[in-house]
Formats: structure tokens, C-alpha cells, sequence
């Protein structure tokens, strides 16, 4: 579904992504972990196209930007707009349209059935401006999965969220795979990343790790990172 072949990505003549090349198949979990300052979110934004690569291809099969629901870092969202609940979630479907097209039936459904789903219906009215942190990031799942049709990128999902909805969030994510959505996810998580992914990237600018899960576990690497009683 995603190729990427030898991808950097440069701020100001300064490396922030050197030549990481993976890929992400059909029905795959991929969880990118690093240490903060380690590219994991400008690669997310240059798959995306949100932005460019210095070098490097990214090319996709069988599915188009308008299919791909994207939730991005809480830090990276403004939280003053004065839209309700209801309006942020349905704005997923917007990249499906031209300008000036009005939402369907389906797409009121679908942002509805994603409202119920993550637990924010009695919020449906009010201002997402006036929301907590992590009501904020419920909502803004939804909208992510009220997007994606075939993927789901996620920048640190879980930022916000106690430790119960947190684990209610990624089996969700495993339920949104388990129907056929193919998942890309970024994660300080290491051993939620382990549990749910199936396959891990690990970036310190540079690929230091691509392969299954299972494999990342039992590596020297994580090892090293995490001591052998953390698997």
C-alpha cells in the first residue's frame, strides 16, 4: 500500500529524516517508536505529502490520499476553532468532495456511528474548543476514522488519555484492523507498540530497525533499550 524508498527530509539545510526506505502492506499495523526528535512525525507528514522529501520516493497502490484518515499530534492542532463535536467529526469527509459539494446521507452516518464508537455523543453540541485534552483527542479519532476508508495514520493517538481509555483505544485500532483497515502509527509506547503492531519501525533519524514485531522483541536493539524483562 505504501513504498518508501531512501526518504529524507531536511529543515533548514538540517537532517530531520536520513534515508529510510519500508513499506506497508494490506491489512498491516506499522508502529514507528523513537526517541523525540528522531523524524518519526516529519516522515508521517512527508507520506502525506504535508511535506516534501529532500530525496527519496514514496509511492502508493490501491489507495489516494482522500482515503486516508490522518490524526496528527495534539501540539500540531489548533484547539481555539468554534466548530461543535459533530462538525470536526463530519469535516472528515470533506477530502472526498470538491469546495463547493454538501455532505451526504452516509457521510452524517458515518461521523455519527464514529461519535457513538468513542464515546463522545453527549458532547456532540458543544465547541470542541471547550473540550478537555482528552475529549479533544476522542474527537479527533473519530474524525480520523470517519476519513479513512482503506488507512489510518495516527501521530501518538493515545496522548491525553488515561490509562483505561487509552487501552480501549487501541483495541478499537485493533478492531478497525481486524475489518480491514491498514493502520500507520506513531507510538513512545513501546510495549503497547510490540502488542498491537505487527510491524516496527524504529527511527533515530536514520532507520535503526525495520521488521515484524516478533522480531523487534527478541532483538539485541530492543534489548538494549528496554532490558530483556520488558518483553
Amino acid at each position: 500500500m505504501i513504498t518508501c524508498r531512501g526518504v529524507s527530509v531536511s529543515y533548514d539545510g538540517k537532517a530531520a529524516v536520513e534515508g529510510v526506505s519500508f513499506d506497508v502492506e494490506r491489512g498491516d499495523c506499522l508502529c514507528v517508536v523513537g526517541e523525540n526528535g528522531s523524524g518519526k512525525s516529519s516522515l508521517m507528514k512527508c507520506v502525506l505529502g504535508l511535506l516534501k522529501p529532500s530525496s527519496g520516493e514514496i509511492a502508493f497502490d490501491g489507495v489516494s490520499r482522500s482515503e486516508i484518515g490522518y490524526l496528527p499530534q495534539q501540539a500540531a492542532v489548533r484547539n481555539d476553532f468554534p466548530a461543535s463535536v459533530y462538525e470536526v467529526v463530519l469535516s472528515g469527509c470533506s477530502g472526498r468532495y470538491g469546495p463547493f459539494s454538501f455532505y451526504r446521507k452516509e457521510d452524517k452516518a458515518r461521523a455519527n456511528l464514529n461519535i457513538e464508537r468513542l464515546g463522545v455523543a453527549a458532547l456532540r453540541r458543544k465547541s470542541y474548543r471547550d473540550l478537555s485534552g482528552g475529549q479533544r483527542q476522542r474527537v479527533l479519532l473519530a474524525r480520523a476514522l470517519t476519513a479513512a476508508d482503506k488507512l489510518l495514520m495516527l501521530d501518538e493517538p493515545v496522548t491525553g488519555l488515561d490509562p483505561m481509555m487509552a487501552a480501549d483505544m487501541y483495541d478499537l485500532l485493533e478492531g478497525e484492523r481486524n475489518g480491514g483497515k491498514t493502520i500507520m502509527m506513531i507510538s513512545h509506547d513501546m510495549k503497547s507498540a510490540v502488542r498491537y503492531a505487527n510491524k516496527i519501525l524504529h527511527l533515530k533519524k536514520k532507520a535503526m530497525f525495520f521488521g515484524s514485531a516478533s522480531s523487534y522483541v527478541t532483538s539485541d536493539f530492543y534489548r538494549g533499550l528496554c532490558g530483556a524483562d520488558d518483553e
